[in-house]
C-alpha cells in the first residue's frame, strides 16, 4: 500500500493544500453556486460529509483579505480562468460556524455563543479604523468584540458586520454560515429550545433584505422551515439530499473513491469500502461517507490487515437512535426489526422538520433518521413496493450504520431490562420451574427488538443481557468443560450456577427436539462437571428459540 497523508479530522481547506494532504477535489462547488445565482443557499446533509470543509475552501476563494491563488492551482476551478479573474478573493466574506454552541442550560450556551462573535468580530477589528464608522456602530462592536453585547447586539451582529464590511470595501458581502441548527438542537436536547430560538431568528436575519449581501451559503443538517427561520428570505434556494444539485460535491462519489484506491495501491479493500461506507443516496447520487473512506485508509496505513470499523458512530453519541427506540411502539418495532434484516420500510418523509416536534409523530422520527444518514433511499430496483404519492422506500445504508443500530439496540435492552420486574423469572431459575421460566422468557422476547435475523447471537445477547445488572456475573460463550456453553449465571452467595445453552430454529415445530439437543450437549460436553466441587446446585438449561418464541428445558 502506498503512504498517502490523509486528513483525517483536518476541515481547513488552508492547511490541508499549504501541508501536502491528500485532497478530493470538490472545488466545482464555487461554479455551481454562482450559476444559480441564490441570494441565500442552504445545504444539508449528515454530519461528517463534508461540510464544514467545503464552507471553508468557499472562505479560501472568495475572502479579498486572502490571496489563494497558489492554493487552487491544478484544481477543477483554477480552469475557469475568467470566473476566478472574477472572483477569486474579490469578495469581502464573513465566516462563522455555530458547531460548537452547547451547553446544559440557555446561559452556558448563549455565553458560547457570544464568545463565538467576540472571535469573529475580533478578526475585523480593522473595521473600527474606517472613517465611515458611526459613534453607535463602533460601541456595539466593540461590546460584541468584548462578548459583553446586549441579547439585541448579539442578535443584529451578522447584520452589523455585514454592513460595516459593505462599507470599508465597497462591495456586497458573501456570509457563510456553517452549522446553523447546531445549537437549536443542543437547545431543543437541554429544554431551552424556544429561548434559543429566538436568538437564531434574530442573527438570521442577516439573510432577509440585507443590502449589504452578495450572497449567502447556509449549511446544516435539517431544513428548519416551520419555525420561520428562513421565512422572508429573498431568492432561497434548498439543497437537500432529496432534491439537490450538489450532491457530488458532500461525500464521495464511486469514481473519486476508485481514484482514492488507485493513488494508494488497495484497490483490493474496494469491496470491504463498498459494503461498509457506501450505500447513501443524495438525488442522483451514490455517495460513499468521506469520514470513513479516510479514516479506513489511515488505519490500513498503519496496519494492512485492519478489518472496517464504524468510525462515524464515534463522532457522536447516536442519541437519536436510542431516543427513537425509547419512544417506539409496536408499529415501529417492527419496522426497525425488518431495516436490520436488510429490508426497506415505506414512509412520508418531511424535510421541513422542527426539533420541538421530533416526537410527536412517528413520521418526523422516520425523517429524522433519514436526514442525518441513519437512513437512505432505496433505489427502484431495491424494492418492489408500489409507493404511495409523496413515500419513500427507506433502507440502512450500509453494515457501518447497521452496526449502529445493533450496538444501540443491545444497549437499550440491557438498560431496559434492568428496570423489567423479573422476580418471576429469577425464581423460575433457581426453583428449576422450567414452565414459568419458559412463560417469562416469551414475555420478554415479545418485548424486545430483534437484529441478525434471528441468529444464535441475537440470543445470546438476549439470554445474557437479561442477568446482567441484576446483581449476577455472567459469563457468555467461555470456556467450560469439553465445549463452549452460551450463557452461565453465577449466584455464589446461595451457592448455586444456572448454564444455559441456547439453540434456533427456523421451524417452529422443532422447537421441543431442538430443545433436546440443546440438553444433550450440555450433557455430552459436561459442562457442569466444573461447579460440582464449588456450588451446591447446579441447574442445565436448554433453550430452543423461534423468532420471538423459546421452550425451555431442564437437564
Amino acid at each position: 500500500m502506498k503512504a498517502l497523508n490523509i486528513p483525517v479530522g483536518i476541515s481547513n481547506f488552508e492547511k490541508i493544500r499549504n501541508n501536502g494532504f491528500y485532497y478530493v477535489d470538490k472545488t466545482g462547488l464555487i461554479e455551481e453556486l454562482l450559476k444559480t445565482e441564490a441570494e441565500v443557499t442552504l445545504i444539508t446533509r449528515p454530519r461528517r460529509f463534508g461540510k464544514t470543509l467545503g464552507m471553508s475552501m468557499l472562505e479560501s476563494f472568495f475572502d479579498i483579505r486572502k490571496n489563494s491563488r497558489k492554493l487552487f492551482e491544478g484544481l477543477e476551478i483554477a480552469r475557469q480562468s475568467e470566473l476566478c479573474s472574477k472572483w477569486m478573493n474579490q469578495c469581502p466574506t464573513v465566516s462563522v460556524s455555530f458547531r460548537q454552541v452547547d451547553g446544559l442550560n440557555f446561559t452556558s450556551a448563549y455565553d458560547m455563543l457570544t464568545m463565538v462573535f467576540a472571535d469573529l468580530y475580533n478578526k475585523h477589528l480593522y473595521l473600527l479604523e474606517d472613517s465611515h464608522v458611526t459613534e453607535f456602530q463602533k460601541k456595539t462592536f466593540t461590546n460584541i468584540a468584548h462578548g459583553c453585547g446586549s441579547e439585541k447586539e448579539v442578535k443584529s451582529s451578522l447584520v452589523l458586520l455585514t454592513t460595516m464590511m459593505q462599507q470599508h470595501y465597497g462591495k456586497a458581502v458573501v456570509l457563510l454560515i456553517d452549522e446553523y441548527d447546531v445549537p437549536v438542537a443542543k437547545a431543543n436536547a437541554h429544554g431551552y429550545y424556544n429561548e434559543m430560538l429566538d436568538v437564531m431568528k434574530g442573527l438570521l436575519q442577516a439573510l432577509k433584505d440585507n443590502q449589504a449581501l452578495c450572497f449567502a451559503v447556509v449549511t446544516g443538517c435539517l431544513k428548519i422551515a416551520k419555525e420561520s427561520i428562513f421565512t422572508g428570505t429573498n431568492n432561497f434556494v434548498s439543497d437537500t439530499i432529496t432534491d439537490s444539485r450538489l450532491n457530488e460535491y458532500f461525500g464521495f462519489v464511486q469514481s473519486e473513491v476508485d481514484q482514492i484506491l488507485a493513488d494508494a495501491e488497495t484497490e483490493d479493500q474496494a469491496e470491504n469500502i463498498r459494503k461498509w461506507y457506501d450505500g447513501y443516496h443524495f438525488g442522483d447520487f451514490d455517495v460513499y461517507c468521506p469520514w470513513d473512506v479516510m479514516n479506513y485508509l489511515l488505519e490500513l496505513q498503519h496496519n494492512p490487515q485492519a478489518k472496517p470499523v464504524s468510525y462515524w458512530k464515534n463522532t457522536s453519541d447516536n442519541a437519536i437512535i436510542r431516543s427513537f427506540i425509547d419512544h417506539s411502539g409496536s408499529s415501529i418495532t417492527k419496522k426497525l426489526e425488518n431495516l436490520m434484516a436488510g429490508e426497506t420500510i415505506v414512509q412520508r418523509v418531511d424535510e421541513n422538520l422542527t426539533y420541538d416536534y421530533l416526537h410527536s409523530s412517528e413520521d418526523n422520527l422516520w425523517s429524522m433518521l433519514y436526514l442525518t444518514g441513519y437512513l437512505t433511499k432505496a433505489r427502484n430496483e431495491q424494492t418492489d413496493e408500489v409507493l404511495p404519492d409523496g413515500a419513500i422506500a427507506l433502507m440502512i445504508p450500509n453494515e457501518e450504520i447497521r452496526d449502529i443500530f445493533e450496538t444501540t439496540v443491545i444497549q437499550w435492552f440491557d438498560d431496559s431490562t434492568r428496570k423489567w420486574n423479573r422476580t418471576l423469572l429469577f425464581d423460575a431459575v433457581w426453583n428449576g420451574d422450567s414452565v414459568n421460566l419458559t412463560k417469562e422468557m416469551n414475555i420478554l422476547l415479545r418485548r424486545t427488538i430483534s437484529y441478525h435475523d434471528y441468529k444464535e447471537d441475537f440470543y445470546h445477547a438476549f439470554l445474557a443481557g437479561i442477568f446482567t445488572g441484576a446483581g449476577y456475573m455472567v459469563d457468555s460463550n467461555k470456556e467450560h468443560g469439553e465445549g463452549r456453553s452460551d450463557v452461565v449465571v453465577y449466584d455464589p452467595v446461595n451457592g448455586r450456577v444456572a448454564i444455559f445453552e441456547a439453540k434456533y430454529t427456523k421451524n417452529q415445530e422443532k422447537l421441543e427436539s431442538t430443545c433436546n439437543t440443546a440438553l444433550q450437549q450440555i450433557d455430552e460436553r459436561l459442562y457442569a462437571k466444573e461447579y460440582e466441587d464449588d456450588y451446591d446446585q447446579i441447574l442445565c438449561y436448554g433453550i430452543s428459540f423461534f423468532k420471538k418464541r423459546c421452550l425451555v428445558k431442564i437437564k
